[in-house]
């Protein structure tokens, strides 16, 4: 009879705290802050309103599947793309006609005000996020332009930076660079996106570049796609003094899932990958894959191989954890990535698994309005404080 009595109180529990993460998901407003399916939709084709599973990371059932209400949408491309305006363009284009197709599911907002009615009216909320600087084609005509069309944050560098800015992958990797940091065009940048209520995104910025940010802007600050140096030393990770300065702002260090930032131990486990498949991986970049898509393709042939690379959702919850502990409750939340990186965390295949994060910080111990404001208050705090006033 004990042994009867007590499955029955296990089962009560795990049924209780099941019910309880998913009314206090369901309940809040979650935004994640970095999603790269434009990048899929103009490069492979696909409609983000079509049934995209085993494709990509996203579409639109399965966001509102995971619950999610907000959605600030990649316009990305590489450094040695031409005419990166154009493409952004494309890019917001794609959006746009989704929406456009889907008045019922989603629509563009463009300031705090129409977010929180569109989440109201059980919408997502679309905005567009522009992933490097050197898509504006150092005119800030281009600019305003972008932010016209929606965007609400530029984020100053990818990994080749602007003539005008200086990347952590430049800063770290390039010896010869005769100026680090801002120039005095990036300066204007700067002013320029405080002007606009345009959020300014130090994520892939070099330290220089992030310190004249810090020294410059009048406005909150974000970093969309990041997580911790100190557990992982990755250059694209910010370091505590970063941390520290970006809550003295008033902004907020929306959290990257991406293996290789959250994992220490993911980069030697992908070298060694690379290393078993490079005579693929060569005849794949022979034929015209950069290596993003090389791997992309290559994790998805060796699924089994790639499944054990996969680090646990908990070291995902460790990095918000960490913040938490350094700065406090109001200057994190989420930054997923999905659709950049081509491996997510175990469990989180795909966007439909945010309510997972809610359960995991629920279990850590976090109570409902912390977790509110991970999900997505702390975001609408800064996007609202970047607003013309």
């Amino acid at each position: 009879m004990k042994t009867k009595t007590l499955i029955f109180f296990v089962f009560l529990t795990q049924y209780f705290m099941a019910q309880s993460y998913k009314n206090i998901h369901n309940n809040a407003i979650v935004v994640d802050t970095h999603n790269d399916i434009l990048m899929k939709t103009v490069h492979d084709g696909f409609l983000i309103d079509q049934d995209l599973s085993g494709k990509t990371h996203s579409d639109l059932a399965r966001w509102k599947k995971g619950g999610l209400d907000v959605q600030v949408f990649s316009v990305f491309s590489d450094g040695a793309t031409k005419n990166p305006y154009d493409l952004a363009n494309r890019e917001m284009d794609s959006l746009d006609a989704a929406i456009a197709r889907n008045p019922d599911k989603i629509v563009k907002v463009s300031n705090y005000e129409e977010l929180i009615k569109a989440v109201k009216r059980h919408k997502i909320a679309a905005m567009f996020g522009v992933e490097g600087g050197h898509m504006i084609e150092d005119d800030l005509s281009k600019l305003e332009a972008l932010y016209n069309r929606g965007a609400r944050y530029l984020t100053l560098t990818h990994n080749v930076a602007p003539s005008w800015a200086t990347s952590a992958a430049d800063e770290v990797t390039n010896p010869n660079l005769t100026h680090k940091g801002l120039t005095d065009f990036g300066k204007q940048v700067i002013k320029r996106m405080n002007e606009l209520g345009m959020m300014i995104d130090v994520s892939h910025s070099g330290d220089q570049t992030f310190w004249d940010v810090i020294g410059l802007s009048s406005k909150p600050i974000i970093a969309s796609h990041s997580s911790v140096y100190s557990l992982v030393l990755h250059r694209r990770n910010l370091k505590d003094d970063q941390i520290k300065a970006i809550a003295r702002n008033g902004g907020v260090i929306q959290v990257n899932f991406h293996p290789g930032f959250i994992d220490p131990s993911f980069e030697k486990k992908e070298t060694i990958f690379i290393e078993n498949h490079k005579t693929e991986m060569d005849s794949l970049m022979k034929n015209g894959f950069d290596d993003w898509y090389s791997l992309d393709y290559l994790y998805k042939k060796y699924t089994a191989e790639a499944e054990t690379m996969r680090p646990p959702l908990s070291m995902l919850i460790d990095h918000i954890d960490y913040i938490v502990k350094l700065v406090g409750i109001d200057y994190v939340g989420l930054g997923s990535d999905f659709d950049g990186i081509n491996l997510t965390p175990q469990e989180l295949d795909d966007v439909s698994k945010y309510p997972l994060i809610t359960k995991a910080l629920l279990e850590r111990g976090y109570n409902k309005q912390e977790i509110n404001k991970i999900l997505g208050k702390n975001f609408l705090r800064v996007l609202k404080a970047n607003e013309i006033k």
